[in-house]
């Protein structure tokens, strides 16, 4: 698992650096102006989740939430602090993928 890198994209613009998915997941530093670009390279559908820690009331589990990226396609995620920002993990917000075969991801902000 590692930690990405959150680039800032400038008013001069940013020549984003891209990397691999990692198969047992990323994680990164959530934020307001915070998100996920992720390209999926490969000939099948991938999803993309991320973590919501805590429960709904007292025992059941908040919902993580799933986005399928297309084969051949790429999707922006907003990863704001609420809800992904895991206090037991420095704050950092957990993301997993189905499949990580042709997948890369930047973590940027504005």
């Amino acid at each position: 698992m590692a930690t990405l890198t959150t680039q800032t994209i400038t008013a001069a613009g940013l020549d984003p650096t891209y990397a691999a998915a990692s198969g047992g997941g990323d994680k990164v530093t959530p934020g307001p102006t915070t998100f996920l670009h992720v390209i999926n390279g490969g000939g099948s559908p991938v999803t993309v989740t991320l973590a919501v820690p805590g429960n709904f009331y007292a025992a059941v589990a908040n919902p993580d939430l799933e986005v399928t990226v297309a084969a051949s396609g790429e999707r922006m995620i907003p990863v704001p602090q609420a809800p992904f920002a895991n206090a037991a993990d420095s704050g950092l917000a957990s993301v997993s993928y189905s499949g990580v075969t042709s997948v890369t991801v930047a973590a940027l902000r504005i």
